[in-house]
């Protein structure tokens, strides 16, 4: 159980982080990582794509109100 815990906590610590290429990662890294199960495997895996979801509608969302605030009135110069 200490590795699954140990994985957790990076998991954990790599959402907090927020930065794609690092989820992207951990998740290629949990792949070939035997000490698993495959259910806690899959577990972890979710939890780093979900967060990657999430990251990627937040980043569209904040692209789009950047783009409606430089063309309120207008159109972008």
């Amino acid at each position: 159980m200490a590795h699954l815990d140990e994985v957790i906590a990076r998991v954990d610590a790599t959402i907090s982080e927020n930065v794609i290429e690092h989820m992207n990662e951990l998740l290629i890294e949990l792949s070939d990582d035997a000490q698993l199960s495959r259910e806690d495997r899959y577990t972890q895996q979710q939890r780093l794509r979900t967060a990657i979801a999430h990251k990627g509608h937040h980043q569209r969302e904040e692209a789009e109100e950047r783009r409606q605030a430089l063309t309120k009135g207008g159109t972008i110069l």
